[in-house]
This record gives structure tokens, C-alpha cells and sequence, in this order.
């Protein structure tokens, strides 16, 4: 991997770890074993590098979302296998912590790739609920409404796992949402 690679997977780790605040540029250049003139020889500073590890995390959240939610079968069960991925539950979503991090939000361009992602994915979803709607696998749904309700019971899943510090409340939330996707399942016969 070379320095700029380095120094982006660095700042990715530090910033899920630590934050933006506390990933300072002398930490991402001992994490990414560079020195100072090879950081900045790549980036602006710590910013543009900080802006380049949240773009790469969001467009990986993506990717993985697209991966179950494009996939073959019915658009229910494509939806239960985004739900259920494997996912690092106590650590939490990694672009949805960075909601959390005042420095991020305040920054219109670190924020910028945060919100695209979010923005995308309910209308990813609500995409896929409406085809579901209109193809007669759904019924008596909104899918917009019901795409952030989805987008929305993950991220307070992955609070609720992190305040108990076990997997339980997410997994519960998960199934819930589960349960009442199904419950608006056409009747199959």
C-alpha cells in the first residue's frame, strides 16, 4: 500500500475510534507510519484527508447495501438480507457515528458525503418498497416513509446495542422491522 493509502485506511480507523477531534495529524501519520511532508505531499491537510477517508467509508457502506439490496429474489427478502448482514453491531455504523462527531457536521464538506450516503440509501430502499408495491409483493405501505423508518431503526438499533454493550437490542430492533415489512407481505395464492 503506498503512503496515500496508507494514510486514508489510518485516518479511517482513528476517526471510527477516536473522532475527528481526537485524530490529529500526528496520530494518523504514526498510525500510517509516514512522516509529516508525505501527508501533506497527498493532502491539503487533515481535513481533505479526513474528507477522503469518509467518502471511501460511505461509498463502501454503499457498495455493501447495493450488494443485498440489487440481488435476486423477492424484494422482501432482499431487504431482510440488508437488514441482517453481518455488521460490527457495538462499534456501530461507521458513517452513522460520524453524525454524532460535532467537528464533522459542522464542516459542510466532511458532512456533504455523510448526507449523500443517508440520502441515498432511503431512496435506494424507497425504490425497491415501491417496485415491491408496485409489482403486488407489498402492500398498504409509503415507501418513502417506510425506507427512513428502515434507515432509521438501524441507526437507533446500533445506539440501543451500544448503550446495553450487547448485540441483543439491535438484533431485537432488526427483527421488528422484519416483522412488520412481512406484516404488509402480499398474500401469496
Amino acid at each position: 500500500m503506498d503512503a496515500a493509502e496508507r494514510l486514508i485506511e489510518s485516518t479511517r480507523a482513528l476517526l471510527w475510534e477516536r473522532g475527528y477531534v481526537g485524530t490529529s495529524p500526528k496520530a494518523i501519520q504514526a498510525h500510517a507510519g509516514v512522516g509529516q511532508g508525505s501527508m501533506y505531499h497527498h493532502f491539503a491537510g487533515k481535513a481533505a484527508l479526513a474528507h477522503a477517508a469518509i467518502t471511501r467509508t460511505a461509498a463502501e457502506l454503499r457498495a455493501a447495501a447495493d450488494a443485498q439490496l440489487g440481488a435476486d429474489g423477492p424484494i422482501l427478502a432482499r431487504i431482510e438480507a440488508y437488514l441482517r448482514r453481518e455488521r460490527d453491531v457495538l462499534r456501530g455504523c461507521p458513517v452513522g457515528r460520524l453524525t454524532q462527531d460535532p467537528d464533522v457536521m459542522a464542516d459542510p464538506a466532511l458532512r456533504a458525503p455523510v448526507e449523500q450516503t443517508f440520502t441515498w440509501l432511503r431512496a435506494r430502499l424507497g425504490a425497491l418498497l415501491a417496485e415491491g408495491v408496485a409489482a403486488g409483493e407489498l402492500t398498504g405501505l409509503d415507501p418513502p416513509a417506510t425506507a427512513a423508518t428502515i434507515v432509521a431503526v438501524l441507526q437507533g438499533g446500533y445506539v440501543l446495542a451500544r448503550a446495553a454493550g450487547n448485540t441483543a437490542p439491535f438484533t431485537q430492533a432488526v427483527d421488528g422491522m422484519v416483522a412488520l415489512l412481512t406484516a404488509h407481505a402480499a398474500p401469496r395464492g
